[in-house]
């Protein structure tokens, strides 16, 4: 199993089409071979010392994947594509982690 951490940096006051967006291709996703997890998140306020500010433009998208090649297929799948042709204006920058277990 890998996991994934991707952070999407959005254009200012984007975050909300985005999340529409984004939530349409989810189950398209949830449905691929191999996906385990995949869901938006956003942060969260709390009082915890060693937490960076509240990012309001970012949405960092948790995965879990059986495998690179799941992963893999699922960057090339068709509604990932699609997706990624529907959100580019709204979309400054993606970075992605991808973990596995120690």
């Amino acid at each position: 199993m890998i996991s994934v951490i991707a952070t999407i940096e959005l254009a200012e006051g984007q975050s909300e089409a985005f999340l529409a967006a984004f939530g349409k291709v989810v189950p398209s996703v949830l449905a691929e071979s191999g996906c385990l997890e995949y869901g938006p998140m956003i942060d969260l306020e709390t009082n915890i010392p060693s937490q960076p500010p509240v990012r309001e433009n970012v949405v960092t998208v948790i995965e879990k994947w059986e495998s690179l090649d799941a992963l893999e297929a699922h960057l090339m799948a068709p509604h990932m594509l699609e997706y990624r042709r529907s959100v580019k204006n709204m979309v400054l920058g993606t970075t992605i982690q991808v973990l596995q277990p120690f």
